[in-house]
């Protein structure tokens, strides 16, 4: 979890709020003047982002400035006004399309950005609930707990069951007629699945457009093999995809939707403005009943210790879903006292939004450099200028190869996007083109290597580039680095830096020099006290042990990670078995195919990598097999790493094992254990606190649910009983 969220009450400062008070304190503006500066900086921003569905700026510095405007706004009253960005919705609708204007306003929700500022709202609502509501309300109010999720706000309205109008919320009293291209939708129904004498004449359903995550990845995988653009984000893809002239083209995008809310009802069931509906989840019911998607997540509680709970659990599980969430939205569930309590100009006072802490950010893109890989592959990155994001200051964001670097068009010197969603490696999304230097020119791949100044070459039919130079000091250094990882041979105390130190001193060339390092040796080093010396020599001596899977993984074979490792360990008996197999025997090991069995078998044809064999060897390095079963009477090896060929999913939190460490059991023996469940999926594994979605697609597709135990016996047998 980010450590700029107080949702356990700490005292680190949120980030949005820090970037507002950062802001108020650089300029020099009277508040007079600052003011209109914001206020003319909002309104642009707001329009980039609701009318041409482009942001120039992240939403953490949007938040930012509205929040220092409305600082600036309480401090001075005087300078407040009805035209001011604080008390308005959305934007205009766009001229392209025609203006629909809302039976019942469209209005925003005020945001707490903190765990103090989500108090401060329960607060404000029980003095309000003092004046409003009897002695019963005041004793026991639910709240509605959902997630807010990052896509298009949407108006539907429907006529005797039938839909008749879909508008954008615009600025909240006139949106935008977006009808043709909503019917497009399949998850959303042209008429209501309610019996006859249920059918309100009226009904008008407000909810969110969105593009699921996993159709946004094969959208840009689409854009990628035919040369275009990758799209920046869900949210945005969304939202061009529903605001297109040609209804053609919102249908080839697989938009989906989530209702969350009855903004008007007249007539049938429901009767007249909602009146037979008691309840916020009443009305979910109602919806969800006409056949309407309604968020399985959405919970009712009765405090407001279980709101906060509801909102630490939706942060820690927003990654478990198909769709994007920017936070949580809470609101009172009684329909009577939320018309009592009323609204102000632009937002209800009986809800309110959570935001999570941003994971995008804006910064300049310095410089585009290039990194040496273990396998020689030359990888293109971007240093930043350092940023706050997520929770941590990112400097550094992998481009990945040349035709990323390619296609996102991004440049020295441009202002980017930088994302960075959980714990992954920083992206950069994508430049801001609007703030492009006037100079600048197209990022052109290195031809030379900026490690040895050798070739850098890409290979064909790929999109990869290399430094052919084995013995490139970048290659070396990074070659004995992976060796040593824990999820290799597990060194502990030889991480790059000391690697580094020891090939400057001339100790090592390759891998197999470290287990010929004396005592001696390492104590004559800078930062080598007698203790450290003594702790690396006996974790290189303990290494010996590991295994083949282990070896496999760590001699750096491109292709052969963990789960290949264990494959080609459970059908050979010993390393020296697997450098005499052809690639005929390899490529017929279930999982391995010909293209991985060629780079093994390229791998020990090298001279240089059997001469680091045979001193492995030499050095009592255990090079037989930890899996391998001999053939039974059929001449068939009687097992293959009992998770050979399955996946297996891990969601939720459990005892025996961290999630890294779960994964890692699941990919020695192995399987795979990747972060969502498909129809390839051959287990799931539950823990405390699970993904609500994965244990929905789990039980949607039949796929076998474990607890920890279950869990166990899996690894043990590869059954899932």
């Amino acid at each position: 979890m980010s450590e700029d969220v107080r949702i356990e009450g700490r005292d680190e400062e949120p980030l949005v709020e820090a970037l507002a008070e950062e802001a108020e304190a650089t300029t020099t503006a009277a508040p007079g003047d600052r003011v209109e500066e914001l206020r003319a900086q909002i309104r642009y921003h707001a329009e980039r982002y609701h009318q041409d569905d482009a942001p120039e700026i992240a939403d953490a510095e949007y938040d930012a400035l509205v929040m220092e405007l409305r600082r600036l706004e309480e401090e001075h009253p005087e300078l407040a006004s009805d035209a001011s960005p604080t008390v308005q919705v959305g934007a205009p609708p766009s001229p392209a399309f025609a203006p629909v204007r809302h039976s019942v306003r469209m209005m925003s929700l005020d945001n707490a950005f903190s765990f103090e500022e989500l108090t401060a709202w329960g607060q404000r609502l029980e003095r309000l609930l003092a004046d409003v509501g009897s002695d019963a309300e005041r004793g026991q109010v639910a709240f509605v707990c959902e997630p807010k999720i990052d896509g298009l706000a949407l108006s539907l309205r429907y006529e005797s069951g039938e839909l008749v109008r879909a508008a954008t919320r615009g600025d909240g009293v006139t949106g935008e007629d977006v009808t043709a291209n909503v019917r497009t939708i399949a998850a959303i129904p042209h008429r209501l699945a309610l019996p006859r004498g249920e059918i309100p004449g009226v009904l008008e359903v407000r909810g969110e457009a969105y593009l699921p995550v996993s159709a946004f990845e094969e959208l840009n995988r689409r854009q990628e093999q035919a040369g275009l653009k990758r799209f920046a984000n869900p949210r945005n893809s969304a939202a061009g995809s529903l605001r297109q002239k040609d209804p053609a083209v919102t249908a080839s995008r697989p938009l989906s939707f989530f209702a969350y809310q009855v903004g008007e009802a007249d007539g049938g069931a429901a009767g007249p403005s909602g009146a037979a509906l008691a309840t916020h989840s009443a009305a979910l019911e109602l919806l969800a009943r006409a056949g309407l998607p309604v968020n399985s997540s959405v919970e009712v509680v009765h405090d407001l210790d279980e709101v906060y709970a509801y909102c630490h659990r939706a942060l820690e599980h927003r990654h478990d879903l198909d769709y994007e969430i920017d936070g949580s939205v809470v609101k009172v569930d009684d329909l009577a006292l939320q018309r009592r309590l009323g609204s102000t100009s632009h937002a209800p006072r009986w809800a309110i939004a959570y935001k999570f802490p941003p994971e995008e950010r804006t910064t300049l893109l310095e410089a585009i450099l290039i990194s040496i890989g273990r396998t020689g592959r030359a990888t293109p990155f971007a240093q930043l200028r350092p940023v706050v994001d997520a929770g941590s200051t990112v400097g550094l964001a992998s481009l990945h190869n040349e035709d990323q670097v390619r296609l996102k068009d991004v440049r020295a010197g441009d202002t980017v996007i930088v994302r960075k969603a959980g714990d992954v490696i920083p992206e950069v999304v994508g430049p801001v083109l609007a703030q492009r230097p006037a100079d600048s020119s197209p990022w052109v791949f290195p031809s030379t290597c900026p490690g040895c100044g050798g070739p850098l070459v890409r290979l064909e039919g790929e999109s990869d580039t290399y430094c052919v130079n084995v013995d490139c000091p970048h290659q070396q250094r990074q070659r004995i680095s992976h060796f040593a990882a824990r999820s290799a041979m597990d060194i502990e105390g030889l991480g790059e830096q000391r690697v580094a130190q020891l090939l400057a001193a001339g100790l090592v060339h390759d891998v197999a020099d470290l287990y010929s390092l004396e005592l001696g040796q390492l104590s004559g080093l800078e930062g080598f006290a007698e203790i450290s010396a003594r702790n690396l020599v006996a974790a290189i001596d303990a290494s010996r042990s590991r295994g083949m899977t282990r070896l496999l993984v760590a001699l750096s074979i491109r292709e052969v990670g963990p789960t290949i490792a264990a494959a080609l360990a459970g059908h050979l008996p010993d390393l020296d078995a697997l450098v005499a197999a052809g690639e005929d025997v390899l490529a017929a090991i279930d999982g391995v195919g010909p293209t991985i069995a060629a780079s093994v078998v390229a791998f020990f044809a090298s001279e240089r990598n059997r001469a680091v064999l045979d001193k492995l060897r030499a050095a009592g390095v255990d090079l037989s097999s930890d899996r391998y079963r001999p053939p039974d009477a059929s001449g068939e090896p009687s097992a293959v790493g009992v998770l050979v060929g399955k996946s297996v999913v891990i969601t939720g939190s459990l005892e025996r094992f961290t999630r890294e460490e779960a994964e890692a059991a699941v990919l020695e023996r192995g399987g795979k254990s990747p972060g969502s469940v498909s129809k390839r999926t051959f287990a799931v594994v539950v823990g405390a606190e699970p993904g609500a979605s994965k244990l929905t697609k789990a039980e949607s597709l039949g796929i076998p649910q474990l607890d920890e135990a279950g869990f166990v016996h899996l690894l043990e047998t590869g059954e899932a009983g």
